[in-house]
């Protein structure tokens, strides 16, 4: 007897008798006391559900910020020392900032509960010879299911009774057209895909009738492996947050340093208390640190957000934005997501002459038209189409209707192609159904090979119409379809007419008839297979979305290469790459992949642009080989078998209208039109989103280093702090809060498509940026302790003194984020004015917020303020402009270098 281990291992390598046999079960079902002891030993037939991050971990996690820590030691010393004003403000920033994050941090990833939703279905099963309806969580290995048309199927099974079944496996293989299935066993090696004796858990049945027996539940089933891929996917950090903890971590070594070295000159060489140097060396910490930084990135991202939602993308992790910036590869499913995912008559085949079929989908929009003058063929212009429409329509079973998410089919993929095929010319369905009533019917079986049904009119016109694989139809006529009549058939023509179809990757279907002016005889195998007239062949396929086409051109100009990852067969896939314009001159399949060393796994990926016949586990191995060449990978997909690579690339896109649910909640993005333009336009919001969190840094770390440089330099000279710690908080938070923020609304940069993706080997701050940022922050320094000390010269009180240096500061840096708009052009250009509004505004409220600041008597007590005069305002102004010139000098230089 065979063991149920080795069944398990390939049961579609084994006859349905001898599974059966292995199982203890018989076509009657198990006992319920053999259910009971099943279901102990297997357990349910269900998915384990991932619990959800805690929601106070999640807010703690806010914290795991090296400058955070920093800021919070700060903190505490400042209480040990008494200063309780400064450490308050240093806690309430820290704490706003863990509030933003948590607030606009997305959802926890759920796709096992996704996974686990599509398997919750009822089935009908026997046990005990009694068929019975029950959850299919309680499904055991050894039970007997009953499939038939619009059925889920509640888990992996080995069939052993088919009537012309067929599934649609897209969601878990890719295929595109429904399988065929029976119940012979196939050999062990083949591929998932083509596995005709199996059923698997989660796909759907289109047509026909199943009994078959379950080998496999839960996690043993080929959903179960995939949702334990998912689970065990690594969720990559992206290049924004690999760059940020970088420069945390390095900034937080500098100002250690810089800080201790600070407090020990102090000490030894200025005579300074201790008390006096820990006080400086945190004024020299919260200087340096930009704590408002991480609240300015998360806004940034918040509004990139938006604007994608509003282009039909929705993130549902906030740092997923910025990776769009740094894509350089796309691997794209086929099915559902290059194509429409329903398939379409494209091709129409006479005796004569080829047509084209326009329109995708099942909608009934496009028409026939003529290959050579792209002109339409109007209904009634030829008679053979006429013909071939009206077979199409009455030799089918399948329906098209229209519903708030638009055209919807019942029935079979490849009938309602047919369908809609005689709909696109013009032909009522309803107006042919009464005209011509059905008398008699053979339907498909996979044996015949073809479908026939009988009609007549009300002029008692007999009307045999029949469709099929066309060497099967061929063999029954001896005549065709001519434009003068019927005449005799020339197989040659039609056979080179299905080998072009089918290079092209195409489902070819023949429709045939016999018209008779007496009753026909009741319908068999004799009365259908002989005597019939060939009328036309038509090509079907699912086709590539218009959109997606000029899309991947679109990419391929912004340096981002596009990889074909689909369950499709190789012929089918290399015919929609070639029309989509990924050019290879070679398609890997999954099985040519699992033979291969790492070595040349990496160089094949690298290489080549179009793989069919993959399986999840490929999808997976495919992404991670990409990642591992250092390429940041964006995977877009739309069934169960994306969602492992959906999680493990650095940024997943799932399809929304007609993706799964697993698929969705595996990604970081969905796309609410799936619409592979879509993405096109993400990755450009991308660009701009990081560019704009680049130009926030770039204005608050000069900011920082001013004030970092200013504290610095009064303890090597010994003499008064320009500028309190509480102030330089004030100043920190009131201008990330106002003056980077607005940076966060800045437009895309010109020609920001027509650049090549930054490198992840590129720092967040590049050679030409640190040095004006160097440059701007000691200009900044030196122009604040220059009218410090010009004020303490003239005999200002020590109040005045600083109040003068902090609007200074601030002054500077409104100054500054002019500059800061645009990263190399100049702001003396037509493009200053254009999405110039958040800018001027911002700088108009910090203002503002300074004269409040310095005039409200509260806010001179609590901060050691003073009343200015009008003339030193502007002073201050005409000291600060020069700084706006200086960059724009720099910016120049750095153009006419390239």
């Amino acid at each position: 007897m065979t063991e149920i281990s080795q069944v398990l291992t390939s049961p579609h390598s084994h006859s349905g008798e001898q599974v059966l046999l292995a199982l203890e079960s018989s076509e009657r079902g198990l006992a319920a006391a053999l259910v009971e002891q099943r279901l102990q030993q297997y357990g349910h037939n269900q998915l384990p559900q991932a619990a959800p991050t805690p929601v106070w971990k999640r807010f703690l996690l806010q914290f795991n910020n090296v400058l955070i820590y920093v800021l919070l030691v700060s903190a505490l010393i400042s209480i040990a020392l008494g200063h309780y004003v400064d450490s308050g403000v240093i806690f309430a920033v820290v704490v706003v900032n863990a509030i933003v994050g948590f607030v606009q941090e997305g959802k926890a990833e759920a796709a096992l509960r996704a996974i686990m939703s599509m398997t919750k279905t009822h089935c009908m099963v026997v046990r005990s010879g009694v068929l019975e309806s029950i959850d299919s969580t309680e499904l055991v290995p050894g039970d007997v299911v009953m499939l038939q048309a619009g059925d889920r199927v509640p888990a992996d099974m080995r069939l052993f009774y088919c009537k012309d079944l067929r599934c649609d496996e897209s969601a878990l293989t890719g295929e595109s057209q429904p399988v065929s299935k029976h119940f012979e066993p196939v050999q062990a090696e083949v591929v998932l895909a083509e596995r005709k004796s199996m059923a698997y858990m989660g796909t759907m049945v289109t047509y026909g009738i199943a009994r078959g027996v379950v080998c496999c539940t839960g996690l043993k089933t080929e959903i179960g492996a995939i949702s334990d891929l998912v689970q065990h996917a690594v969720l990559p950090q992206t290049p924004l947050q690999k760059q940020l903890k970088k420069f945390a971590q390095q900034l937080s070594v500098g100002i250690l340093i810089v800080s201790v070295f600070a407090m020990l000159f102090g000490v030894l060489f200025r005579g300074y208390s201790l008390s006096e140097m820990f006080q400086a060396a945190i004024g020299i910490a919260v200087a340096s640190i930009p704590e408002g930084l991480p609240a300015v990135v998360t806004i940034a991202l918040a509004i990139g957000v938006q604007i994608m939602a509003r282009s039909r993308a929705l993130v549902r992790r906030l740092p997923s934005v910025e990776v769009l910036g740094s894509v350089d590869i796309i691997c794209s499913d086929k099915t559902g997501t290059l194509t429409t995912n329903a398939m379409t008559a494209r091709g129409l085949v006479l005796s004569d002459s080829t047509y084209g079929i326009s329109g995708e989908g099942y909608a009934p929009e496009g028409a026939i038209y003529n290959f050579s003058t792209n002109e339409t063929v109007e209904l009634g212009h030829d008679d053979r189409i006429t013909q071939a429409c009206l077979i199409a329509i009455l030799c089918n079973d399948a329906n098209v209707a229209e519903n708030q998410d638009g055209w919807q089919l019942a029935g079979d993929p490849t009938e309602g192609a047919l369908l809609v095929m005689g709909l696109k010319h013009g032909m009522s369905h309803s107006t042919v159904l009464s005209d011509w009533t059905r008398v008699d019917e053979l339907p498909f079986e996979t044996e015949r090979r073809y479908m026939a049904t009988l009609h007549h009119d009300c002029e008692g016109v007999e009307l045999l119409a029949v469709k099929g694989a066309p060497d099967r139809i061929l063999s029954f006529c001896e005549n065709q379809l001519g434009r003068g009549g019927v005449e005799p058939l020339q197989a040659d023509h039609w056979k080179t007419q299905m080998e072009h179809f089918a290079d092209q990757g195409m489902r070819v279907m023949a429709l045939a008839q016999r018209v008779s002016g007496t009753a026909m005889p009741v319908l068999s195998n004799q009365v259908v297979e002989n005597g019939l007239i060939m009328v036309a062949l038509v090509g079907i396929s699912d086709p590539p979305r218009p959109e997606a086409i000029s899309s991947i051109q679109q990419c391929h100009g912004a340096g981002i290469r596009v990889k074909m990852i689909t369950g499709d067969s190789p012929v089918t896939a290399k015919a929609i790459g070639t029309e989509l314009g990924l050019v290879s001159n070679k398609v890997f399949t999954g099985s040519d992949l699992d033979g291969m060393s790492q070595q040349q796994f990496q160089d094949v990926v690298e290489q080549y642009d179009i793989f069919a016949r993959t399986s999840p586990a490929n999808k997976l191995q495919l992404v991670q080989a990409l990642q591992q060449r250092q390429h940041v990978v964006a995977m877009t997909g739309d069934g169960v078998n994306d969602a492992p690579a959906l999680r493990q690339a650095d940024i997943g896109v799932a399809m929304g209208m007609k993706g799964t649910d697993a698929a969705k909640e595996a990604a970081d993005i969905v796309l609410t039109d799936d619409n592979f333009s879509t993405i096109a336009a993400a990755v450009k919001e991308g660009r701009t989103v990081y560019d704009n969190i680049v130009k926030s840094i770039l204005f608050i770390l000069p900011t920082n280093l001013a004030e970092a440089t200013v504290i610095i330099v009064a303890i090597l000279f010994g003499v008064t702090l320009p500028i309190t710690p509480a102030q330089i908080l004030w100043v920190n938070m009131i201008t990330a809060i106002t003056l980077a923020l607005a940076l966060s609304f800045e437009p895309s940069e010109p020609n920001i498509m027509g650049r090549p993706p930054r490198s992840t080997n590129q720092g967040l701050i590049t050679g030409a940026l640190l040095t004006r940022m160097v440059l701007v922050g000691l200009c900044a320094a030196a122009v604040v302790f220059l009218l410090f000390q010009y004020f303490m010269d003239r005999g200002a009180t020590i109040e005045l003194a600083r109040t003068v240096a902090v609007n200074t500061l601030v002054m500077a840096e409104a100054v500054y984020l002019l500059n800061c708009r645009f990263l190399q052009q100049t702001v003396f250009s037509a493009q200053l004015l254009k999405g110039g509004l958040p800018v001027l505004v911002a700088i108009v409220v910090v203002m503002l917020f300074q004269l409040v600041f310095t005039y409200l008597p509260v806010s001179q007590k609590l901060f050691g303020l003073e009343s200015m005069a009008a003339q030193d305002w502007l002073l201050i102004l005409v000291v600060c402009l020069p700084i706006l010139l200086m960059v724009e000098l720099e910016k120049f230089v750095w153009r006419q270098r390239g």
